[in-house]
């Protein structure tokens, strides 16, 4: 029970005539944009937790080079 390839044609040219081709571009270039947006949000939250697990590795050895050098 899949949608064929006529029956997509059929819903592709209800919805040209129901909005027009002007709104249609409107609405896939707002959509591109806001897809661009949530995938550059994605990307900064990766990178802020890259940094900040190597800041807690660069730490973790500083600590314990630190621990080496200066017996308490």
């Amino acid at each position: 029970m899949s949608i064929g390839p006529t029956e997509l044609i059929i819903i592709l040219v209800i919805v040209l005539l129901l909005f027009g081709v002007g709104r249609i571009t409107k609405i896939g270039k707002e959509m591109g944009t806001g897809i661009r947006e949530f995938r550059k949000g994605l990307q900064g939250d990766e990178k802020e937790q890259a940094e900040k697990e190597q800041k807690e590795k660069q730490e973790t050895t500083n600590s314990s080079s630190g621990n080496d050098t200066n017996p308490s």
